[in-house]
C-alpha cells in the first residue's frame, strides 16, 4: 500500500493496457475511488497500484486535463531524444534513475500537468529510449538494450509483413500455384488440415471452432461448412470431386511398394501348384458364364448348368482368392483394414492390388481358373433338395456383360440354350423365397458414373440375367449358411430382423411403384453380422452368409476359409476370434458406406447443376420433415429417391409432382429442389 497518497492527489494508473491519469477521491482500506478526466467513470482501484504523480503538490489537482489537451500536450521527439542522450552520457550502461516529474522536466515545453499525462501515456507506447521500472521509476535505456530491441521490432516487422503476403495470397479469389504453396508456412498446411478434418467429422461445429474463428474475418472465410468448403476449393486445396471422408481412410492411400511387390510375386506363383490344389474336382469341362457390368475387372462369379441322369444342377463358381493369399500375410492384413473394395463414380479403390484382384484371382474367360463351386439341385418348388461344396477348376467359356446376358436369355439359341434354363431354374428358386415371405423390390436404380470427365447416369434396370445372378448368389449364400449348420462351422452370418409390414388394406390404399415400395422399405430393419445362423427376413431364408465376393469383401473371404478348412479338415477359427475380425470390420465397412453416398451426392449436384433448366416428374413417398416441409421423393427418369421441399398442402404417397431445381452448388456441396 502506498501511504504518502492522499485523497486529492493526482495519480497515474495502468488501466487494462490504457495509461491514465486520475484523482484520488478517497481511500477505503486497500482500496482507492478514483476520477479520470474524459467519458470514464468513476473507479475503485487497488491502492497499490496507484502511482504518485505530483508529491510536491506543484499543480492544480481540481481538474484533470481533457483527452485533447493531453493529446496536444505530447513531448517532441527532439526533446526526448535529447534528454536520453543526455542521461546516457552521464550514466555509462544507463542506470539513471528519473521520476516522472523529473523526466517532464527535461523534455515537457511547458511543464504542466497535460505535458505528464501526455507523457505517462509515451511511456508505455511504442518507443525505444526509456523503461518504465517495477519500483516506479523511469531508466534510459543503454545503446546495446536499443539495438537489440531494433533488432527485435525489424524481425517483428519482417514476420508481420511475411504474415501479410501470406494472407494476400489466401484471400485472392483463385488456386494456388504450387510457388505460391511452397511460400506458405508450414503451419498452414496443419490449419487447412485441421479445417478440412472438421468438415470430415463434425460440420456443424465449423462455425464454433477457435482456430477457424481467429481467421475468418482475415481471409473472408463464411461462418458455416458450405463457406468453409466452397473457400477451401476455390484455393485448390480441396478436390470438389473427392469424397471429404476419402481424406486419411485405408482407400486414400495407394498399395505400398512392398505389398504391389508381393501381389506380382503371387502373380508369377499362380501358375505352380499350391497346396489344397490336389483337392479340387476338375470342372473345366462345363460351359460356364461370367456376367457382369462392361469394364468390370474383379471377376468373382459365374454360373453353369449340368444335365446328369437327366436331372439339372446349377453350378455357382466363386473366385478362391484364399489360393494364394496366406491368412495373417502382408496382403491379407491390408485387405482386412480396407475390408472391402470402394466403388466411386470416378472408378474403384480395389481391397486387393488389382495386379492380382483382376488377374489371377479373377475368373477369366479362357483361363484355367481356381474356384469354391457349388453344385445345387432344386426339387419342383424350388428348395434344395441336393448340394455340393468343392473346391474346383473352371474355364469360363464367356465373359458376358448383362446385356448379353439378356439376349441369350430371350433367344435361348439352339445350342446354347444353357442360360436361358439356368433363368428359368433360378427364377423358381425366387418363386420360392417368395412364398417363404422374402420382400423383392424389383425397380430400376440410377447411379451417377464419371468416367474421364464425363459424368453419367446409369440407370439398372432388374433385367432377366441381372435377377438370375442376384439370385445364383442368394442360393449360394443360403447352400453356405446350410454348411456351416450341418459342420456347427462359424461362419460370418447375414441376419434381419423380422419386421411388421404395413397391412393389405394400407398397401392398397398406395400405388402399385415406388411409394408402396418406400412404404415396406420404412418397416425393415437393417441388417446384422454375427457368427450365429439367425433368419434373414427379407431374403425369406432361415440362414444366409455371404460368400460370392470374396475378391471385393474381407467377410466373404473369411466365409471361404472357414469352408475350405472344413473340407481339407483342418482347423477353422473359432467363434470368438471369428468374431473379433467381424468386429475389426464393422468401422470400414461403415466408412465405406458413408463415402461412397457422399461420392454419390456430390455427383448429383453436379448433375442437376448441368440440367438445372429441366422440370422432373417425381412422386411424392413421404414426408421427412413435415414442419419444414421436406419430404422424400421419387423420380423415374434418374430411378432415384431424392428430397425435396413440397408446398403442397398435404399430398399422398403415390401423388404425382413436377420437381425443378432451386439452388444446385457442387462447391458448396448444397443442393435444394422444389415444387415447379
Amino acid at each position: 500500500m502506498n501511504n504518502s497518497i492522499q485523497p486529492g492527489d493526482t495519480v497515474a494508473v495502468v488501466l487494462k493496457g490504457s495509461p491514465l491519469f486520475g484523482r484520488l477521491l478517497s481511500i477505503k482500506g486497500s482500496k482507492a475511488v478514483l476520477s479520470f478526466g474524459g467519458q470514464r467513470r468513476d473507479q475503485g482501484l487497488p491502492l497499490r497500484d496507484l502511482i504518485a504523480i505530483d508529491p510536491e503538490h506543484l499543480f492544480d489537482a481540481s481538474e484533470l486535463p481533457a483527452p485533447e489537451q493531453v493529446q496536444d500536450s505530447a513531448p517532441s521527439a527532439r526533446a526526448v531524444v535529447e534528454a536520453w542522450q543526455l542521461l546516457e552520457m552521464d550514466q555509462p550502461g544507463g542506470m539513471a534513475r528519473l521520476s516522472l516529474c523529473e523526466l517532464g522536466e527535461l523534455v515537457l515545453t511547458p511543464f504542466n500537468l497535460a505535458g505528464l499525462a501526455a507523457l505517462w501515456a509515451w511511456l508505455h507506447g511504442d518507443q525505444q529510449l526509456f523503461r518504465w521500472r517495477r519500483d516506479r521509476l523511469i531508466q534510459p535505456l543503454s545503446r546495446e538494450e536499443r539495438a537489440t530491441l531494433r533488432r527485435q521490432r525489424r524481425v517483428e516487422r519482417q514476420a508481420q509483413q511475411h504474415e501479410q503476403r501470406q494472407l494476400v495470397l489466401l484471400r485472392a479469389e483463385r488456386g494456388l500455384s504450387d510457388d505460391e504453396r511452397l511460400e506458405l508456412d508450414p503451419v498452414w498446411d496443419e490449419r487447412f488440415s485441421h479445417w478440412i478434418q472438421l468438415l470430415k467429422d463434425n460440420p456443424a461445429a465449423v462455425g464454433s471452432d477457435l482456430d477457424l474463428q481467429q481467421w475468418s474475418a482475415a481471409l473472408s472465410i463464411g461462418s458455416d461448412a458450405a463457406d468453409l468448403r466452397q473457400w477451401l476449393i476455390v484455393r485448390g486445396l480441396l478436390d470438389p470431386n473427392e469424397p471429404i471422408g476419402l481424406r486419411g481412410s485405408v482407400w486414400s492411400r495407394c498399395f505400398p511398394s512392398d505389398l504391389v511387390e508381393e501381389a506380382n510375386r503371387l502373380v508369377a506363383l499362380s501358375n505352380e501348384e499350391r497346396p489344397g490344389d490336389e483337392q479340387r474336382i476338375d470342372l473345366t469341362h462345363l460351359a460356364t458364364y461370367s456376367l457382369d457390368d462392361a469394364g468390370t475387372r474383379e471377376i468373382d462369379d459365374a454360373l453353369s448348368l449340368e444335365r446328369r441322369d437327366g436331372v439339372d444342377w446349377i453350378w455357382i463358381h466363386i473366385a478362391d482368392p484364399s489360393r494364394l493369399i496366406d491368412i495373417d500375410s502382408p496382403l491379407d492384413q491390408e485387405a482386412r483394414r480396407r475390408a472391402t473394395s470402394l466403388y466411386l463414380a470416378e472408378g474403384v479403390m480395389p481391397m486387393l492390388p488389382l495386379e492380382l484382384a483382376a488377374g489371377p484371382l479373377s475368373l477369366r474367360a479362357g483361363q484355367r481358373c481356381a474356384a469354391l463351386s457349388v453344385a445345387v439341385r432344386l426339387d419342383d418348388d424350388g428348395a434344395v433338395a441336393e448340394q455340393r461344396i468343392a473346391r474346383s477348376w473352371i474355364r469360363p467359356r464367356y465373359g458376358l456383360t448383362y446385356t448379353d446376358g439378356d439376349e441369350l436369355i430371350e433367344l435361348a439359341p439352339p445350342g446354347d440354350e444353357a442360360l436361358s434354363d439356368l433363368s428359368g431354374l433360378l427364377m423358381l428358386r425366387m418363386r420360392w423365397r417368395l412364398s417363404k415371405g422374402a420382400v423383392m423390390f424389383d425397380r430400376p436404380e440410377g447411379r451417377f458414373r464419371c468416367s474421364d470427365g464425363a459424368l453419367t447416369l446409369q440407370v439398372i434396370d432388374p433385367s432377366p440375367s441381372r435377377l438370375m445372378v442376384s439370385e445364383a448368389m442368394l442360393l449360394m449364400g443360403a447352400v453356405v449358411a446350410g454348411f456351416g449348420q450341418e459342420h456347427s462351422l462359424p461362419l460370418p452370418f447375414r441376419s434381419q430382423p423380422a419386421a411388421e409390414l404395413p397391412s393389405s388394406d394400407e398397401l392398397d390404399r398406395i400405388p402399385e411403384g415406388p411409394a408402396r415400395d418406400a412404404a415396406i422399405k420404412r418397416c425393415l430393419s437393417r441388417g446384422m453380422q454375427g457368427t450365429r445362423a439367425i433368419p434373414h427376413f427379407s431374403l425369406g431364408l432361415e440362414a444366409y452368409v455371404q460368400a460370392t465376393s470374396p475378391i471385393r469383401r474381407y467377410a466373404d473371404l473369411i466365409a471361404h476359409r472357414q469352408i475350405i478348412a472344413q473340407l481339407s479338415e483342418l482347423t477353422p477359427m473359432d467363434e470368438e476370434r471369428l468374431r473379433e475380425v467381424i468386429d475389426d470390420l464393422y468401422d470400414p465397412l461403415r466408412q465405406s458406406i458413408q463415402i461412397s453416398r457422399e461420392d454419390q451426392r456430390h455427383w448429383q449436384q453436379v448433375w442437376f447443376a448441368e440440367h438445372h433448366n429441366i422440370v422432373w416428374s417425381a412422386v411424392f413417398l413421404r414426408w421427412l420433415r413435415p414442419q419444414d416441409r421436406l419430404a422424400l421423393v421419387h423420380v423415374s427418369e434418374l430411378a432415384m429417391d431424392l428430397v425435396g421441399c413440397v408446398s403442397a398442402a398435404d399430398p399422398a404417397p403415390g401423388d404425382a409432382l413436377e420437381l425443378r431445381v432451386g439452388r444446385a452448388d457442387p462447391v458448396r456441396g448444397e443442393l435444394q429442389l422444389q415444387l415447379a
